[in-house]
């Protein structure tokens, strides 16, 4: 297998919580979802929520149209109160698209111990949508909140690991666990002790599907999805580890991976291999000249076949997605070759993903806000902060559209390692505190 050239690169899916299965980023698929509210008897059928758009006209107009989202809002939380499950899953899907559309923090903060305490008892009490909502409405609120979340993910972190591993409990609300830990991990956890908790939960999960081979019985579609859902929260929290659990990840899963490359389900096979490439990026990063010597060689005749797939059986649009996503994946593994993909923030500013690290958190984040993506880069602090976008109204990144593309991923690059050193230092200052490492 050809080595890595001299000179180092850098190497950086959508949730619906209330559905079992859940689509991948960035798809056409995605755009489907309307942007007006259907409600029962929370709020009127043709009633749509004002806000969640760019607003047009003088200041007053403005004012107004934010007091009637508030308003609505309000109602919506109330609703969560309701005795009609129907309408506390209702209320719950209104509330979740609210904190996808529009960026409410201020609002939200006078507010949270309600927001907090009603969601959490949709969560305890409810059953099936109604727990897959409520856990997708708590990954929104520690992206709206940020580091002020930290008490949010204290008083639920324990409830959502005893759901994520209960198989009595419905598998769309066991895969929004998932989402959630990993989520409110990433935003608002400093605790690196809780950070490694949550990893070895999910780790539990996917690692169920180790050993089995392709189209084998004993894995269903619906677990194959919560396998899914389990990996990529696991490859969020990747990204923040510091390097001697790193290291130990690449010792335990690389190889077994592979059997999740074999799955029959095509999402769970995606998954995995992106998890291979980031494995490879963050062991990349300490030696690069790494090479699996047990497992690389089957590993890269089985990123061959995948990338170049042509199985009839498979759908037509699976397979296209599958060859595109592994493509990426084997010109990593066997040349070294970072991915690049350019996401315009507005009418200035530029965001590039130009490492597997980059990409899985830029994914993950994606498959929490959906098509709110694109507003929370604007104006979330949070979100410009992880992506180096600088504070909301400014245009950092108008400069880098004279530059040339090797530039500006570059740039990229250099910025991303900076930050993920800072906070792995911070990480591994409270570790030595905390384990005596």
């Amino acid at each position: 297998m050809p080595k890595k050239n001299s000179k180092k690169r850098g190497g950086g899916r959508a949730t619906d919580g209330a559905s079992v299965v859940l689509p991948r980023p960035r798809l056409d698929d995605d755009e489907s979802i309307a942007d007006n509210w259907s409600t029962q008897s929370v709020v009127s059928d043709d009633t749509s929520w004002p806000g969640s758009d760019p607003v047009t006209g003088d200041e007053a107009e403005e004012t107004s149209e934010q007091e009637n989202f508030e308003d609505k809002f309000l109602e919506c939380l109330d609703g969560t109160l309701q005795k009609s499950t129907s309408s506390r899953v209702t209320a719950l899907q209104n509330i979740q698209r609210a904190l996808q559309k529009k960026y409410i923090a201020d609002f939200l903060w006078d507010r949270k111990e309600t927001v907090t305490d009603n969601v959490l008892r949709c969560l305890k009490k409810g059953k099936g949508n109604e727990q897959a909502c409520a856990a997708a409405c708590l990954s929104l609120v520690a992206l709206q909140l940020g580091p002020e979340a930290e008490g949010l993910f204290s008083s639920s972190q324990a409830y959502l690991t005893t759901l994520l591993a209960d198989n009595a409990t419905s598998v769309a609300a066991r895969g929004a666990c998932a989402v959630s830990l990993s989520t409110m991990c990433f935003i608002c956890c400093d605790d690196y002790e809780m950070i490694r908790t949550v990893a070895k939960s999910l780790e539990n999960v996917f690692s169920r599907g180790y050993g089995k081979g392709e189209n084998s019985p004993t894995v269903s579609p619906e677990q194959s999805w919560l396998m899914s859902q389990a990996l990529g929260a696991w490859c969020l929290l990747l990204t923040i580890m510091a390097a001697y659990d790193v290291h130990t990840h690449i010792e335990n899963h690389l190889g077994p991976l592979q059997d999740l490359l074999r799955s029959s389900d095509v999402d769970l096979r995606m998954t995995a291999g992106e998890a291979v490439a980031l494995l490879y990026e963050m062991a990349r990063e300490s030696d690069e000249d790494f090479e699996d010597e047990e497992n690389e060689v089957a590993l890269c005749e089985l990123l061959k076949q995948l990338a170049t797939d042509s199985v009839k059986h498979r759908a037509k649009k699976d397979r296209r997605q599958q060859r595109s996503c592994f493509r990426d994946v084997q010109r990593f593994v066997v040349d070294a070759e970072s991915p690049s993909e350019t996401v315009k923030v507005g009418k200035e500013n530029v965001l590039e993903l130009c490492t597997w690290s980059q990409k899985k958190q830029y994914d993950a984040l994606c498959a929490v806000l959906m098509t709110g993506m694109s507003a929370h880069l604007k104006a979330n602090p949070l979100l410009r902060e992880i992506f180096d976008l600088g504070a909301p109204g400014l245009d950092e990144y108008s400069h880098t559209k004279a530059l040339t593309k090797a530039q500006r991923t570059f740039i990229n690059a250099a910025a991303f390692k900076k930050r993920t050193k800072a906070r792995a230092k911070h990480r591994d200052k409270r570790t030595v505190n905390v384990t005596g490492y």
